[in-house]
């Protein structure tokens, strides 16, 4: 059994690696410039802030880590992205081990989300919802060790406020896992009553306040412009049909996401059935953590008329494989483990091979941009007219952010439109759209 449990640990480990080599190497060797949220991101990072136009910091917070480090070398953005993915994963897998009593079983529950384009195709593209899966999955891991343990400990209940607090700065919508938690405990504690409350859940709410009161004074200063771009992303519009046409297509568009994964479900076991006991504190855990965020999106998307953006749902399926495989174990066909893998390894390769001929085929993309060239070009105007150093570039966040990104000097990005930078400016000079100076 030791033998075995250490050889399956070597295969997850072996996977993980093959898929952070493998989603680091493809964009890297197929793309020539960085996609848009990237760019984004490290032209918010170029300038750090409490939060930015469109967003809370996080997602500009873990580039600009990565851009102190590695400078401006493409693979290292790709390679953080995949790193968010696999340390997810991780986490994944230790929940699942605890839950499922079983290595194996528990591995199958980690290679069943490469069914979900979540998390291979849609990734190189660090963005907020990529940001937000390993503090996903570390909040549900040490929610899941204070739920299933007899005696809370101080350290979980304040790593939980902690990621909690980097997940909500990552994205807003990281607030239905924590509702969706909270609820679950509410439950426990208030109606079930299978244990007493205990003060030191206070310390989770305290890190996670704390944490995030810098962000919050930032929001009221700036006329909590990021909250009104993500309702305006929503596409909200007073029509009474938005109610039910909206939550509808969200429904169809997460059965059609799903739809590999439920395919590898099925070459798993004998026979899908459904068996609940909702007395089970397990499944119970499950349940919660998998599909209540969703229901409650759903819910909102009913109440308020929202447009649900399907990419919005990266971080809800991680946990997905470990409920289905939960709910199933029983009926798993070890005859039909063979026909899994195959079809494991069919979409652990169709995803970088489809994202290859895609990046290579297709010229017109925002990874075709000659974001290096034109930096020259900039670059040698500048030089032709001034010295000294470029130190801020102003524009729009794709083209200002690729100078920003591309030029030596790694000039600060100062805005969509920034008069009083360049009322003040020493030296400065606009190419088309963008504009370029010394302060």
């Amino acid at each position: 059994m030791i033998s075995l449990n250490r050889n399956i640990n070597n295969i997850f480990f072996i996977f993980v690696l093959s898929h952070l080599l493998i989603w680091t190497v493809v964009p890297t060797i197929t793309n020539k410039n960085l996609p848009l949220d990237v760019i984004e991101a490290l032209a918010w990072g170029s300038n750090l802030d409490w939060g930015f136009n469109k967003h809370p910091p996080g997602s500009a917070f873990f580039p600009e880590i990565f851009f102190q480090i590695f400078g401006a070398q493409d693979w290292a953005y790709y390679f953080l992205s995949s790193l968010f993915v696999v340390i997810s994963f991780y986490f994944v897998f230790k929940v699942a081990d605890e839950i499922l009593s079983s290595k194996l079983l528990s591995l199958f529950s980690v290679l069943i989300l490469e069914a979900i384009y979540f998390y291979n195709f849609t990734t190189p593209e660090f963005n907020v919802n990529v940001c937000q899966l390993p503090f996903w999955s570390l909040v549900v891991y040490f929610s899941w060790k204070i739920y299933s343990s007899k005696e809370i400990k101080l350290s979980d209940c304040f790593l939980i406020g902690l990621f909690s607090a980097i997940g909500f700065l990552s994205k807003y919508l990281f607030v239905y896992l924590l509702a969706s938690i909270f609820l679950l405990f509410m439950y426990v504690i208030l109606i079930k009553k299978d244990r007493k409350f205990d003060f030191k859940y206070f310390i989770t709410l305290e890190v996670f306040v704390i944490l995030l009161i810098p962000h919050f004074i930032w929001l009221y200063g700036n006329d909590f412009i990021t909250i009104f771009y993500g309702l305006k992303r929503t596409g909200l519009e007073p029509s009474l049909i938005n109610h039910f046409e909206q939550p509808i297509l969200f429904l169809f568009k997460q059965i059609g996401t799903l739809l590999p994964f439920f395919f590898l479900i099925w070459l798993l076991v004998k026979k899908i059935q459904f068996k609940f006991n909702f007395k089970d504190k397990k499944l119970l855990f499950l349940l919660v953590i998998n599909l209540l965020p969703i229901f409650l999106i759903f819910i909102t998307s009913a109440i308020m008329g929202f447009k649900i953006r399907t990419m919005w749902m990266t971080p809800f399926y991680l946990y997905f494989g470990v409920l289905f495989i939960y709910i199933l174990k029983s009926q798993i066909n070890v005859k039909k483990i063979n026909s899994f893998l195959y079809g494991f390894l069919f979409l652990f390769f169709l995803s970088p091979i489809i994202y290859s001929y895609v990046s290579i085929s297709q010229t017109d993309k925002r990874t075709d941009y000659p974001g290096k060239e034109i930096a020259s070009k900039v670059q040698l105007i500048w030089s032709n007219d001034f010295n000294g150093e470029i130190q801020f570039v102003t524009g729009d966040e794709w083209k200002a952010g690729n100078l920003s990104y591309h030029l030596k000097s790694r000039p600060v990005w100062e805005g969509s439109t920034n008069s009083e930078i360049l009322k003040n400016a020493s030296q400065f000079i606009c190419v088309e759209d963008v504009c370029l100076g010394r302060y």
